[in-house]
């Protein structure tokens, strides 16, 4: 029996590698409960984006009658499962897959509020269908490998700001404020149940981190879920409210309490006969509709590209010449994740940053993703139990794995203004714009005019010239939109 048993490990070990990146599968196992638990709030996000808002013809995504959020939730948890899956045994590399946030409200405000959810729907199918194309025909890994080193170390230190910041925002611990754009806790002060939780949490997490503990982060977010059931159990702070009764004291998306029940089921594969590729261009001049295809394309397209340098980097994966192995199975898969999810009705679906906490706990391999990718099928069937982890018990992994990430911001030459100012505006402007392909965009578009205008334009990549043109369209999409009479 134990020959056996060493024989699947060994079997495992040979097909992800995982001995050759210096990890164990229990390693990866723990990295890919780590990414779930960091990720599983888009199984109660998402539905609360796509499936609570009506299209242009006053219908909600589903049955059009009334929203459906638990079979949002299940097709949301299900597209995640098996492009995580996917991405495991294709591009075997700890990276996880679900539906981009920010692409998801794109879509539900900016593009179905036009036309009808199966049309909105049909353009993230095409988006996704371009995309794997510009992968096929080796453009997109070519991008990648034309990026400057030190401009890919600055969107890894980017992205680590950018993850701390979400930690924080998602906890509540920063928060939108009437006087300042950002302020500490409820008015300045901490106050409530819940920030005490993530503080005590990012704790935790902290000195397990700094102590070495094997399984910190994990043993952080499960320790920290235990104790909000507890402050809710006995405080009964409740949720964050309505937009009628806020409750800023509350939880930020679920209350952690135990469930009434542990079982439930809806079957996601009907949501995959609610999108229409073709139906955007009667709904809307075929340029706008356009137009919607190609942010979809510049964010969903920069905003991996970003979350692989920076997730890759701090695994330990980017070579010394800036290269990933499998780049480009890697971005096939999170190319076909965009048409999936528009297809399956959750919208596009993308290489998830939150990938880093499952890095930081030392996954290094597919395998993690191949764990995490099951937890999301597993969700489907026990849905009441995913929404017992809160933001406050996750935010502090994504805290402390963006530190992590930070750290790589010694490889940057700060002294050669011509690197140091596009990587400044890469870094800064991820987490201040809250968007990956913006600060990508920055850094870009400086990088070029300054070398431009020192007379070193032959340094740049031909590919970084055509990137850069493509971002200057981009910022300029308003205006464009203005004077085209679309806006």
């Amino acid at each position: 029996m134990s020959d056996r048993k060493t024989n699947h490990i060994s079997a495992l070990d040979r097909f992800f590698h995982v001995t050759d990146r210096g990890s164990s599968v229990s390693r990866e196992v723990r990295g890919g409960f780590v990414t779930f638990f960091t990720m599983a709030y888009i199984v109660v996000l998402n539905p609360l984006i796509i499936a609570t808002v009506k299209d242009a013809e006053g219908q909600f995504i589903g049955d059009g009658s009334t929203p459906n959020i638990p079979l949002v939730a299940a097709g949301t948890a299900f597209v995640a499962g098996l492009l995580s899956i996917l991405m495991g045994v294709i591009g075997k590399v700890p990276f996880a897959m679900a539906a981009g946030l920010g692409l998801n409200a794109f879509v539900a405000f900016g593009i179905a509020s036009q036309m009808s959810w199966e049309s909105a729907m049909g353009l993230v199918f095409i988006e996704g269908v371009i995309i794997a194309l510009l992968v096929l025909t080796g453009f997109r890994t070519a991008v990648f490998n034309a990026i400057p080193s030190q401009l890919k170390t600055a969107i890894s230190v980017g992205i680590g700001l950018f993850i701390a910041l979400i930690g924080f925002v998602d906890a509540g611990f920063v928060r939108k404020a009437p006087a300042v754009p950002l302020e500490l806790g409820i008015g300045g002060n901490l106050t409530s149940w819940p920030i005490l939780v993530f503080v005590v949490g990012l704790l935790t997490v902290a000195l397990l981190v700094a102590r070495k503990v094997k399984g910190a982060i994990l043993i952080g977010i499960v320790a920290t879920t235990v104790l909000a059931i507890v402050v809710e159990a006995v405080t009964k702070v409740g949720g964050p409210g309505t937009p009628d009764k806020p409750n800023p004291s509350g939880f930020r998306l679920v209350v952690p309490e135990m469930p009434k029940e542990i079982f439930g089921f809806q079957n996601p594969l009907v949501l995959f006969r609610e999108f229409d590729p073709v139906g955007a261009f009667s709904s809307v001049s075929v340029l706008m509709a356009l137009l919607f295809v190609f942010t979809l394309l510049i964010t969903d397209f920069f905003d991996t590209m970003g979350t692989i340098v920076g997730v890759g980097a701090q695994a330990g994966l980017i070579k010394e010449d800036g290269s990933l192995p499998k780049t480009r199975e890697i971005l096939l898969v999170d190319s076909i994740g965009a048409a999936v999810g528009g297809a399956g009705s959750v919208s596009s679906n993308t290489t998830y940053i939150e990938s880093a906490a499952g890095v930081g706990e030392g996954a290094r391999t597919g395998l993690a993703s191949v764990v995490t990718g099951v937890l999301f099928l597993l969700a489907i069937f026990v849905s009441p139990l995913v929404a017992v982890v809160p933001y406050e018990a996750a935010a502090p992994a994504l805290v402390i794995v963006g530190f992590l990430m930070m750290t790589a911001i010694r490889e940057i030459d700060f002294s050669d203004y011509e690197i140091a100012i596009p990587a400044f505006l890469t870094i800064v402007l991820m987490p201040f714009s809250y968007s990956i392909a913006n600060g990508i965009g920055a850094g870009f578009v400086s990088f070029v005019l300054i070398k431009l205008v020192k007379g070193k334009a032959r340094e740049v990549h031909t590919l970084m010239w055509v990137v850069a043109a493509l971002f200057v369209v981009y910022f300029a999409l308003g205006p464009i939109k203005i004077l085209l009479g679309l806006a």
